[in-house]
């Protein structure tokens, strides 16, 4: 009985040890995953809070859009959880582990779209310009400056939200929730720096990650395990001779032949001036058919794989819910929308050498990526929007408070005796144009300017338009 006693806590004392060990294992692993994280749980239980806490007390379609910001953030911090335990992966894999995040950016934006007319569509525009900031995981080995960009291109939506609240109130909700947002991503901006190590945010020392279905998972969670190292390389062979004494010898009889000095030169051949090409017009021209070498460049095309097959498709002009659509027109230039009411908008897209006109007073108008495009309208009580267009020509037959150029080359802007009080809003653009009409019924055309001058001023920079002479 004594000696069983003795086994008995022998054992009991190899157990505690063991279950010490593991404890302490799990214990390590733990701390490694939350010092890996803490980073990005700052940003999320900080400004992402304060963001989606705005936004709540805002309501409607910002509190909306907060809530598919918060599970874009949640979607990425368990990205980020499964890297901080596993080994790089490959790109394959982690396109599909990122999938859940770019259902969240892609859910974030279309919600923008799908409500133009909401009177909180500059909030949503900067908020849906700046998410794709969280594929920063994918961007090796800086993802600080592509964070950066996505807070620059958030920046004109931004400033518009803030030019409409600048006369009511500095402190509303809407611009306090916005400057939470754009502070989200100066603390994204910084804060990638501690989680990104190498190329990626993995562990070195963790199991290989690998993208398979819940079938194949192992009981624990995690990744699988790694397949076993395959066979060592044979051993080199030492016995035949080795490539550094065949280039000791050869570089041995260069050097010797450079010493002969003008000796170098007595195994040349002697040639003839009847064997020269330059005395001998007709030899030359014999040498110049048979001459071996390289062919001569061809001016036919070099073949190439088959050809891209180049989709066209069809041309769209229809009333889709509140929007008018006008897609894909083709050298149409009577297009019309008439039995146009207040609440209803025109986007225009991907359209050339085209004419629309608008009748009646509507929402807003957009004109997006379209070429040699025409377009005239009564009245818009909202905006009149031109992003990514190149030789586009405004109309405006009634009234506009405003007018945007975004990106754009070459845009003539007609305005009408009731519409000169218009604000035409540019960035990024070139060539610009306003037509104000005379007393006479012509068209006076001034120039937006394009280059500007910035000094200080001992306080704050002042901003001042450049003329060029010429």
């Amino acid at each position: 009985i004594s000696s069983s006693s003795n086994s008995i806590s022998t054992s009991s004392s190899s157990i505690s040890r063991s279950s010490s060990s593991s404890i302490s294992t799990s214990l390590l692993l733990l701390t490694a995953v939350s010092a890996y994280v803490e980073a990005f749980d700052v940003i999320v239980s900080g400004p992402v809070a304060q963001y989606v806490s705005l936004s709540q007390q805002i309501g409607g379609d910002v509190q909306k859009h907060a809530d598919m910001m918060k599970q874009a953030f949640s979607d990425q911090r368990k990205l980020l959880v499964t890297a901080s335990s596993s080994q790089k992966p490959s790109d394959a894999v982690l396109t599909t582990l990122l999938q859940p995040v770019s259902k969240a950016i892609q859910q974030v934006q279309a919600f923008r779209e799908q409500n133009r007319t909401s009177p909180f569509f500059n909030h949503l525009s900067a908020v849906s310009e700046s998410v794709p900031a969280l594929g920063w995981v994918a961007m090796a080995p800086k993802p600080g400056p592509y964070v950066k960009e996505m807070q620059d291109a958030a920046m004109f939506y931004t400033n518009r939200v803030l030019k409409d609240y600048k006369e009511k109130c500095v402190t509303s909700l809407p611009v306090s929730c916005l400057r939470v947002q754009v502070s989200c991503l100066v603390f994204l901006s910084s804060g990638t720096r501690p989680m990104w190590t190498g190329s990626r945010p993995t562990s070195p020392s963790g199991p290989s990650c690998r993208a398979t279905s819940k079938s194949t998972t192992p009981p624990g969670g995690g990744c699988p395990p790694p397949p076993p190292p395959g066979p060592p390389p044979p051993p080199q062979d030492l016995s035949g001779p080795t490539g550094g004494d065949s280039g000791a010898s050869n570089r041995n009889a260069l050097f010797a032949s450079i010493n002969k000095g003008s000796d170098i030169t007595r195994g040349l051949k002697h040639i003839s001036d009847d064997q020269k090409t330059h005395k001998n017009p007709t030899l030359r021209n014999q040498g110049a058919a048979v001459r071996p070498g390289p062919k001569p460049f061809s001016s036919s095309p070099r073949p190439t794989g088959p050809a891209a097959s180049t989709r066209t498709l069809p041309p769209v002009l229809e009333l889709e819910g509140k929007k008018w659509k006008v897609e894909n027109q083709e050298g149409a230039q009577n297009l019309v929308i008439s039995n146009t009411e207040l609440k209803q908008v025109v986007y225009a897209f991907k359209c050339n050498q085209s004419t629309l006109q608008v009748k009646g007073k509507i929402n807003s108008i957009t004109i997006d990526s379209c070429k040699k495009m025409g377009l005239v309208f009564d009245d818009v009580v909202g905006i009149v929007e031109v992003i990514n267009c190149r030789d586009v020509k405004v109309q405006v037959m009634g009234k506009i408070p405003t007018i945007s150029i975004n990106k754009t080359d070459g845009c003539h802007v007609y305005l009408s005796k009731d519409s000169l009080s218009c604000e035409i809003i540019s960035a990024k653009s070139s060539e610009m144009n306003v037509l104000v009409p005379n007393k006479d019924g012509e068209f006076t055309e001034l120039p937006v300017p394009e280059q500007f001058k910035t000094i200080w001023d001992g306080q704050k920079l002042v901003t001042t338009a450049t003329e060029i002479a010429g």
